[in-house]
Parts: C-alpha cells; structure tokens; sequence
C-alpha cells in the first residue's frame, strides 16, 4: 500500500531541460527484440540473474515456442512490493494467453522516479529484457508494460519514454505519469477504483486519462466500484486488449 503523496502528481509530467531526470538515458531502454543466440528455460516461474539483491521474475507459459514468437508483459509492483507481487495480477492468466511475463522488483521500497529521476530501476529493467530477448523469441507488436499503484505511475512513465519499444501500456490504479521525454504513440489502459482511499481516483486516473487523450494517445479507460485493488475482471480485459 502505498502513502497518498504520489496522487499529489496526477498529471502528464514532461521533462524540459531544466528538470530532466539526472540519469543521462533520461529514462531511455537500449534492450530491442532480436532473434534469439542462446536457448531459453522451460516452462515455470524463473529468477533471473540480473543484479545481486534484486529479484527479477520470468514465467514462461507451458506452450511456449522458439520457432513462434510470443507476447510479453513487463509488470511492475506497487510501494513496498515485491517482484511476485508484480506479477501475480496475470499469471493465472498467462498460460492460456501464451504470454511472457517479467517482473523485477524496484532497488528501494518503490520505483526510482516515483522520489526523484530514473535511475537503477530502469536499467534494471533494460538489463532484464536484453537478457529476456537473447533466450526468447518475442513479438515486438506485442510488447507491454504494466503495473499497480506506483508501479502503474511508473509503467506510464517508463512506457510513455519508450514508445518505440512498447506497444502496451496497462496502469492499474495509477497516480500520475512522470515520463523523461515522449516517444511513440503506445496504447494505454487506465482501471482505477471510485472507493480508492490510497490513490483516490479524483486526484489521479481522472484528470491523468484526459491529459494523455488530449496528448494524442489512444487511452481504454475503465472505472470499478471497489478500492485500491486489481479486480480480475480488468486484468483479463487488460490482457485482452494488450493481444489485440
């Protein structure tokens, strides 16, 4: 759970130079699809050996095939989570979806830009994905990023940089997107709680989804009457959309 402060930030943020992160890639992943050089792990939820103290999970689906590119989902945690905690919105859902899912936790108790600039965390991530596409063959049409509370703030801010890489963006119950500069037209699903007392809705997802409208993106938005959780109902529709 996550304090309300993110939610004082509920809008499109765009970096100028005067308050682009300090991380020189400003955000920017490097790691690009390719035909795969070394041979992937079976089926089964595996830890990646990224970076030591950090925990990156892969679940590869049972149907998986080298010859046959597959989807893949990032998804990313909310405050004081944990890697499995990222992924298990869609994991019961990936084996009948055929979906890749990676979900690495963040360095602290939340993700690098959430408190300040991108840093650790989004080169962690670009260090999982080229790890991900030396071993697997992934379809770059789609390709997502997603997440819950912060992680949703920070799946908007990562996905938003890295349009060209992401096809998909999916923001459970987000409270704002903090990109270092935008590019690409990625599609974007926003489901947000009206009883959300952490990231109220009010403050956050309603006056975020008009921004990234008005910005030019195609944006699925989608209210439920619970709180601050992720109903399976719309990680099915997520995932769903994501597939095309």
């Amino acid at each position: 759970m996550e304090a309300p402060g993110p939610g004082d930030r509920p809008h499109l943020e765009e970096a100028s130079p005067a308050t682009a992160p300090a991380d020189p890639s400003g955000g920017r992943l490097v790691a690009r699809p390719h035909p795969p050089a070394a041979p992937p792990g079976g089926p089964g939820l595996h830890e990646l050996p990224i970076e030591e103290g950090r925990t990156v999970l892969l679940y590869v689906p049972p149907g998986y095939r080298p010859d046959r590119a597959a989807p893949l989902v990032v998804l990313l945690h909310g405050a004081g989570g944990d890697a499995r905690g990222g992924i298990d919105p869609l994991l019961s859902l990936a084996d009948d979806a055929g979906v890749l899912l990676l979900a690495p936790a963040s360095r602290a108790a939340t993700w690098d830009v959430i408190v300040g600039t991108f840093g650790p965390d989004v080169s962690a991530i670009d260090r999982a994905l080229a790890y991900v596409f030396d071993r697997y063959r992934v379809d770059p049409a789609r390709l997502g990023i997603g997440g819950f509370s912060d992680g949703a703030s920070y799946a908007l801010s990562v996905g938003l940089t890295n349009g060209d890489l992401f096809t998909h963006v999916v923001a459970f119950s987000p409270g704002f997107a903090a990109p270092g500069r935008t590019v690409g037209r990625p599609g974007i699903y926003i489901s947000h709680g009206v009883a959300d007392r952490v990231l109220p809705i009010d403050r956050t997802s309603r006056r975020l989804h008009p921004r990234l409208d008005d910005a030019g993106y195609d944006v699925v938005y989608e209210e439920f009457p619970d709180g601050h959780v992720v109903p399976p109902e719309h990680a099915r529709r997520a995932l769903s959309w994501l597939l095309g």
